[in-house]
């Protein structure tokens, strides 16, 4: 150890490329989803507790609830109620229940969790809010809880709009 300078210092030059610095994404961390109309969205992971994909079993029917709730599900014993997304943004094709496992997004603002039932999820990405542009030809349903949108330059122009979760979960639609 005495006559190795970098020893202390902690800036030898032949460190392992697995403890070199990593270069920092840019942007933020979102999941991207489908719903059953094919739209694709993104939710900040940040506002997301979990990702679970439980057995359509597991979801609880309620009678007498908004046609937009699918039922509860019981999440480490915690009751968490659990919406059709795609119908809740207006949607009328209602997510097919009829599979193995429905992807669910649990998200949370204070006390409050949600469980938004979505067709497929696609998985994280980095994405860059300051490329976020206001939304265009949006239907009025669905305006009311986006903060914005990306174009993405795949081999047709691509809109991946962003969701803003609080919104979803302190609507007023919920008690329809």
């Amino acid at each position: 150890m005495v006559g190795n300078p970098d020893f202390l210092t902690g800036r030898g030059q032949d460190q392992a490329p697995e403890f070199q610095e990593l270069e920092s994404p840019e942007g933020e961390l979102h999941l991207r989803f489908y719903i059953s109309s094919g739209n694709e969205f993104a939710l900040p992971a940040i506002g997301i507790r979990e990702v679970l994909s439980p057995s359509p079993d597991r979801i609880t029917p309620v009678p007498n609830v908004s046609p937009l709730l699918l039922g509860t599900l019981n999440v480490r014993g915690r009751v968490v109620w659990v919406a059709d997304l795609g119908q809740f943004l207006g949607e009328s094709v209602p997510l097919n229940t009829d599979k193995p496992e429905i992807s669910v997004i649990a998200v949370e603002d204070q006390d409050i969790m949600l469980g938004l039932a979505v067709e497929r999820i696609v998985g994280t990405d980095w994405l860059d809010v300051e490329h976020v542009q206001m939304p265009t030809a949006v239907p009025d349903s669905v305006a009311p809880f986006l903060r914005g949108e990306w174009v993405l330059n795949n081999p047709e122009k691509h809109f991946l709009r962003l969701l803003d979760q609080v919104a979803i979960l302190r609507s007023a639609r919920w008690a329809a």
